[in-house]
């Protein structure tokens, strides 16, 4: 069985308190792009897997489609699997493909041995794997809060519109980008924000990431001034970066990124 897991963009990114876990409570909303992995599975002698595509750093027998098959695999009898994803989506970019990937791993376990989990049930799993990883057993736009691993539906349709994902040649480590970063409560709350227009987004919606990234990366401040100069209503970096992303209302001409960049158009 083959499946095809796709990114998210992190429309505001709010850093509001650290926590006793070590880990931060953010507001930000969550919203799935067609940027996408491919993922399959068959049953085979011994679990094993391998990957083509994009360099996943790292030991494979740690990779999180691993994680998720042992963690399912402790509540039910699953077979022996040749697990094999193939990598598009950006790595160190704040697009969630890591997440993505296990998310779409339990959905697939789900469905191909007939676990009947329900949806709670799978996020469950998800969360123990990371905190935006249930946000893709859903797979639509919500207002995420307390890790980023709790939901509220938002009502939010970006179709009309083009959205353009840059990725320069940049890797930012999340522990990194949460160091420069002073959490503190928001003076208006994201989930009202996100209801505004987009042409109002600009000047009202921020990513508490982008300060301090875009100080020790300037490249990723260069290709978010780009986007508005080429004609975003909306630009940001995703989560943590190094991906940007324009909300445009036409297709623009972005030739001059594509030199440095890898550019992903109509996402």
């Amino acid at each position: 069985m083959i499946v095809f897991p796709n990114a998210k963009i992190n429309i505001g990114l709010n850093i509001t308190e650290k926590r006793a876990d070590g880990y931060h409570n953010l507001e930000t909303v969550f919203y799935p792009v067609k940027i996408n992995d491919a993922l399959e599975a068959i049953t085979a002698p011994q679990l094993n897997f391998s990957s083509s595509g994009i360099n996943i750093p790292g030991d494979g027998a740690n990779n999180l489609c691993i994680k998720a098959y042992e963690l399912v695999k402790l509540d039910h009898n699953l077979p022996a699997l040749d697990i094999h994803l193939h990598k598009h989506i950006p790595i160190g970019a704040g697009l969630g493909g890591g997440s993505a990937d296990a998310a779409f791993f339990i959905k697939l376990l789900n469905q191909q041995f007939g676990l009947n989990l329900s949806v709670e049930a799978m996020q469950n799993y998800a969360r123990q794997l990371g905190a935006d990883c249930a946000f893709f057993i859903e797979n639509k736009p919500v207002y995420a809060f307390e890790k980023g691993d709790q939901f509220e539906q938002v009502e939010l349709d970006l179709s009309k519109y083009v959205i353009v994902l840059v990725m320069p040649p940049v890797h930012v480590s999340t522990a990194d980008a949460y160091s420069g970063v002073k959490p503190e409560q928001a003076a208006e709350s994201l989930k009202d924000l996100i209801k505004l227009p987009v042409t109002e987004w600009k000047d009202r919606i921020k990513n508490d990431f982008e300060k301090s990234v875009t100080g020790k990366y300037p490249l990723i401040g260069e290709v978010k001034q780009s986007l508005y100069e080429a004609g975003a209503l909306y630009a940001s970096m995703s989560g943590s970066g190094a991906s940007v992303f324009g909300v445009f209302e036409t297709l623009p001409s972005l030739k001059h990124l594509e030199a440095e960049s890898s550019v992903f158009y109509n996402v």
